[in-house]
């Protein structure tokens, strides 16, 4: 037990992770093994100069220094492990734990102390943080301030990314930059790239879309330099996956596209793609620093030591030599206008999609590259506001749609004949072939695209028939239903002078006179009454519906909403409702929807119970409410039946139907009247024996 001590659960930190693992102090080397990687680390006794007993996050931890300069910091000792592990130090390595105090105060403004491999940031001077410096990939400065950048670890869900220092300016020695000089102690530790050595070659005012700007580009053996007024980006070779070169469709210009992996970073923006603009007609002559023997040793060939050409072509030819990779250029295709690629639309911003031999590469806002393995398969759709255009879309294996809009229609013949050439999978290809087949019918498709107020008025027309069937107890046959000249004649009979104009006139002037009646006037009868009161009838006996799983788990969870967000409001309420309940587990909402189901069973048994109890057979109150309309229908055809009756039998042809001897003293109401007795004959016997006489309901049939 003397000899060494062993200690579970002791976590290490590594690039701002936690790893567990086992910790053993020995009279020889202090060894730590990691649980998840198997790594081991060992650490002589006789390198040790410092120990150091915190209190930490995750308990009490021990920071250990050695007198090569490495710091190594292990987590998660308890309270009662201080003693034994005081008193093992003392006796074994001559060296004293130390309890040192962390600031817990939450304060931002302190001191920043350089030891060594670490930065130390301390309030009072008591550290509140430290960062180990050889996390650190990038220090870029402004004018008072230092931005320190941090490596990504893909085994954390949460990484801290970078933190930002405020150096205040001195004035008591000008002749050094006091932010300058903490950055230069930053890089002095940093796993950060440094520029040594000449470049190769530099490419001056180069204009880059992505990030936007203008930089100088240095080519160095093993990494890019971007070099901005603001920002300074060094790229690694190794994170370069592939390079693209591209005509524009305006032939006079080429983009060269590199695709990053990790990205470069720009605060909280990730730029996976670095795109450059050139113009074609932009010449240089390039001089590379090295001598020509070293040229052709190292590059074999692909460079010379001068050369000269287009500045796309210069730029191109370095990276293809110095990455080791292929430029991937356009294959084939070749749209409707002769260029090799296809103007469209991605999200808010217009571009540029590139179909090529093994993939697809839009430009430039954002750079989106989708390779035909991860395609699951495409749909052609129409545009969603003119037949003008249409839409493609490719969905991922991933489930991640990418819909380009905008697209010419006549550049759906070739892209339909890329796609099927590279065997993808179309999701809709047969109605899509059909109109592959006959280019016209897509041109022409705007006499049988979908006209959505023109269907509503379709069905509106329905309603209104149907209304009035319903209404009508006598009813109305189809073959006498013409809308035309049912809107001609109720214009007709609501306009103030209808009346007077066919008691006073003869049949060719009233005909006259109805061509000179404002049409807009039909608009005040209103023909959606019976559908409104059918609609607004309701059995107020009748038992509830039952609510469905969602509204079920809105109840419940309603009062909890309000109280996570307080002074939130009604519509804040149901679009947070909206959001917890598509994060809902599955297992959660089948709870609800067996609720919902349970409902439903409860509703259907307690509406038989009703019907069986008499309760629901609402025949006779639907009769009542039918002989009502009818009434209230036969006072308003009392009006405005008669002249719509009449100018159906002018349609026919019979124009001697009326007689100035039967015309009473109310005229056009006298006139209504004839016309309803004519039309009811067979179903309203009373009426017509008061308003129609013999005569003209024989002169009316024949």
């Amino acid at each position: 037990m003397n000899d060494t001590l062993e200690f579970n659960e002791i976590y290490q930190e590594v690039k701002g992770s936690w790893n567990d693992g086992r910790l053993r102090f020995s009279k020889q080397t202090v060894v730590y093994k990691n649980s998840k990687t198997g790594k081991v680390d060992s650490i002589p006794v006789a390198e040790l100069t410092q120990a150091q007993w915190r209190r930490v996050c995750l308990g009490h931890g021990i920071k250990l220094y050695t007198s090569t300069g490495n710091i190594y910091k292990y987590d998660g000792f308890k309270d009662t492990d201080l003693e034994k592990i005081s008193e093992y130090f003392k006796a074994n390595y001559k060296v004293e734990l130390v309890e040192k105090d962390m600031c817990v105060k939450g304060w931002n403004w302190g001191t920043a102390k350089f030891n060594g491999p670490l930065l130390s940031f301390e309030v009072n001077e008591s550290p509140a943080f430290e960062i180990p410096l050889a996390s650190v990939s990038q220090c870029a400065t402004g004018k008072n301030e230092v931005t320190v950048e941090f490596h990504q670890n893909d085994d954390t869900e949460v990484s801290l990314m970078e933190v930002r220092f405020y150096v205040p300016p001195t004035t008591g020695d000008e002749g050094s930059d006091p932010v300058e000089a903490f950055a230069q102690n930053i890089l002095t530790k940093a796993d950060v790239i440094q520029a040594t050595g000449d470049a190769v070659c530099i490419f001056r005012e180069l204009q880059c879309l992505t990030p936007r700007g203008r930089y100088d580009i240095r080519i160095y053996p093993t990494f890019l330099h971007l070099h901005g007024k603001t920002f300074d980006y060094k790229i690694p070779y190794t994170t370069v996956l592939r390079l693209f070169l591209l005509p524009h469709k305006d032939q006079r210009q080429m983009f060269f596209v590199i695709s990053l992996d990790p990205p470069i970073k720009q605060g909280q923006t990730r730029y996976h793609f670095l795109i450059l603009l050139f113009s074609k007609e932009e010449d240089v002559n390039l001089t590379l620093n090295m001598n020509e023997d070293e040229v052709e040793r190292r590059f074999e060939g692909k460079l010379h030591k001068n050369m000269s050409g287009s500045l796309y072509e210069m730029v191109s030819r370095v990276m293809k030599a110095l990455v080791n990779r292929k430029i991937t250029v356009p294959g084939n295709f070749q749209g409707h206008s002769g260029a090799q690629c296809i103007t469209c639309s991605y999200k808010a911003s217009s571009g540029l999609l590139y179909p090529l031999e093994r993939g697809f590469i839009y430009v430039h806002k954002p750079p989106v590259h989708l390779r035909f393995e991860e395609i699951a398969c495409v749909n052609f759709a129409r545009g969603t506001t003119t037949t003008r255009s249409f839409d493609f879309e490719i969905k991922t294996k991933q489930g991640n749609q990418y819909t380009f809009s905008s697209i010419e229609r006549e550049e759906y013949g070739k892209l339909f004949d890329f796609v099927n050439a590279k065997k993808l999978s179309i999701k809709n290809r047969g109605f899509k072939e059909g109109m592959k087949g006959n280019d016209n019918m897509y041109s022409d498709s705007d006499d049988d695209q979908h006209d959505a107020y023109l269907e509503r008025m379709k069905e509106e027309g329905k309603i209104r028939e149907e209304g009035n069937d319903s209404d009508d107890s006598e009813g109305e046959s189809d073959e006498s239903f013409n809308p035309g000249e049912e809107d001609d004649e109720i214009a007709e009979e609501y306009d103030s002078k209808a009346s007077a104009s066919e008691s006073s006139a003869d049949d060719g002037d009233s005909d006259g006179d109805r061509k000179k009646k404002p049409a807009k006037k039909a608009k005040f009868v209103k023909e959606r009454k019976p559908r409104k009161k059918e609609k607004k009838v309701k059995d107020s006996s009748a038992p509830k519906r039952p609510m469905s799983a969602y509204m079920l788990w809105l109840n419940a969870s309603r009062d909890r909403i309000k109280s996570e967000n307080p002074g939130i409001s009604i519509t804040e309420i149901s679009k947070k409702a909206g959001e917890m309940w598509k994060q809902l587990t599955k297992e959660k909402k089948e709870e609800w929807e067996a609720k919902a189901e349970v409902a439903k069973k409860e509703y259907d048994r307690v509406m038989r119970e009703y019907k069986e109890s008499g309760g629901g057979s609402s025949g006779s109150s639907k009769k009542e409410r039918k002989k009502k309309g009818g009434k209230n229908e036969e006072k308003r055809k009392r009006k405005s039946g008669g002249g719509r009756e009449k100018e159906k039998e002018r349609a026919i042809g019979n124009d001697s139907f009326k007689s100035r001897e039967f015309i009473s003293s109310e005229e056009s109401s006298s006139e209504s009247d004839k016309g309803k007795g004519r039309k009811r004959k067979g179903s309203d016997d009373e009426e017509e024996v008061v308003s129609t006489p013999p005569s003209s309901e024989e002169s009316g049939s024949d």
